[in-house]
């Protein structure tokens, strides 16, 4: 049997290769058992725009059914931050969201949902797949059409109508300039623009691409800088406005600005952390290993008391579950909000921009640029994911630096901490961190300094350390 791998947050396997249908029935049978140990009656189950994605979406929801569980599948494609609301609209015990999120397009994934309505903690995750490796596909219940039923849903209009209970709808009206939606061919394909129509908001909004995709039009549906080159050439000449990009299945967020501009994950961050202040939102702010010194200024700035955990947003989500949490967020672009349900939610996030844009009559660059010199941090970023043949350079690299260089880039090492993965901070107020991806032989490279050009020379001279260890291993 092949064995299945829980990461950061969830299953995920090239479709064909260990994402079969054999191992979706396997992995929702133990996820039937899990829900039944907890007493739960009701499942919710969604997929995104991925290839097979309503099969996969429909042989979970039979596998679940035929334990005795009472099913609510998807009508169609769905963003996972719908699908988690509709665990908790629904009274359901859990959820399950067939995506492989940013992920290429090769892959597919397995992601579950908390009774609470947002991503499932780790300890519910460990539950579930520990008794996995001993479940074969003949231990899988048949489904029999005769005594099994499952129930389709729309949960869009309900979900809209939590929207306008978290943002000030007609404030977004006056934001200056045109307001695009990226959902780059994944499951946040149309909901945005569904939005502006369910809310009969006299302002249009343009879908650069108004159609799903399972290849995402030729890129991964990460809304990072390298994949949303069209978006930043649509921006290019304009002087006001926003593209609103969300990934495969709309819970991560990215932005470009006019002039081609990319906005990222941090400076979103910072921005909604403002947003929610203004608003009287009380609470603490809890970030990931990997986010911006810049959102530890502003929350000290703003009176919030900081938490950081690993990489993952199931760990925000321990924390939102112990209340008190104004946001939370990662560095990945999800972010989670008091209000609203403790879950990433893209689609959520893109209308607290806008309304933030509405009510000061300002661009995000400009109000980001108020809160870099409020906090007394200028702030660049980028990341570097080297895609490695295997496993055996990313350990390697790892395990070299449990003793760290003094120096990288002719900056001294200042310090190390190891909460997840290994972050070098450096002198000049930059950090280097290094990361493995859970589901990818892939080592994750991320810095943030003063000015881009830093960000680059720091991240090629950690590129070379890894060269380095590469030949040392050759």
């Amino acid at each position: 049997m092949d064995t299945l791998v829980f990461g950061t947050d969830g299953w995920r396997d090239i479709i064909g290769d260990k994402f079969t249908f054999e191992n979706v029935s396997r992995a929702s049978q133990a996820y039937a058992d899990y829900l039944r140990s907890q007493g739960a009656k009701t499942v919710v189950v969604g997929h995104d725009t991925r290839f097979n994605g309503d099969r996969f979406a429909r042989r979970a929801a039979e596998v679940l059914a035929a334990n005795g569980l009472k099913v609510y599948l998807s009508k169609g494609y769905i963003p996972t931050p719908a699908l988690s609301f509709a665990v908790k609209h629904l009274q359901a015990g859990g959820g399950l969201m067939l995506t492989a999120s940013h992920n290429p397009p090769p892959y597919h994934g397995f992601k579950l949902k908390g009774p609470y309505g947002g991503t499932a903690t780790q300890a519910i995750y460990q539950a579930m797949s520990e008794p996995l490796p001993r479940i074969s596909y003949e231990d899988v219940k048949p489904f029999e059409s005769k005594r099994h039923t499952i129930e389709s849903f729309d949960i869009r209009h309900s979900y809209y109508d939590a929207l306008t209970k978290l943002v000030d709808v007609k404030q977004i009206e006056k934001v200056q300039g045109e307001i695009i939606h990226e959902a780059m061919g994944g499951a946040g394909t149309g909901w945005l623009s569904g939005f502006f129509q369910y809310a009969k908001l006299n302002k249009p909004i343009t879908d650069l691409h108004s159609q799903p995709d399972p290849m995402f039009y030729g890129v991964n549906p990460e809304p990072i800088h390298q994949n949303l080159q069209e978006a930043m050439t649509y921006m290019q000449d304009k002087t006001q406005g926003i593209v609103l990009a969300t990934d495969g299945d709309a819970d991560r967020l990215g932005a470009v600005l006019p002039g081609g501009q990319f906005f990222n994950s941090h400076q979103i961050f910072a921005v909604l952390m403002k947003v929610l202040s203004q608003k009287g939102v009380k609470g603490k702010v809890v970030k990931t290993f990997t986010v911006s010194r810049v959102v530890e200024r502003l929350a000290a700035q703003l009176g919030y008391e900081v938490q950081e955990t690993p990489v993952g947003f199931k760990y925000i989500v321990d924390a939102m579950l112990e209340g008190q949490v104004a946001i939370g967020g990662e560095e990945s672009g999800g972010i989670g909000v008091a209000g609203h349900i403790p879950e990433r939610d893209g689609l959520a996030n893109s209308l607290l921009l806008l309304e933030a844009m509405a009510q000061s009559g300002k661009g995000m660059g400009e109000l980001f640029a108020e809160i870099e010199d409020a906090v007394g941090w200028k702030h660049a970023y980028d990341r570097l994911d080297l895609h490695l043949s295997g496993n055996e350079l990313k350990d390697a690299v790892l395990q070299s630096l449990k003793n760290p260089p003094s120096h990288i880039d002719k900056r001294r090492v200042e310090s190390v901490e190891r909460l997840d993965g290994i972050k070098l901070n450096l002198s000049g107020n930059a950090w280097l961190m290094f990361r493995a991806s859970g589901t990818e032989p892939v080592l994750r490279i991320y810095c943030e300094a003063a000015s881009k050009a830093e960000v680059q020379q720091i991240l090629e001279s950690a590129n070379s350390f890894v060269r380095d260890v590469d030949k040392v291993l050759a």
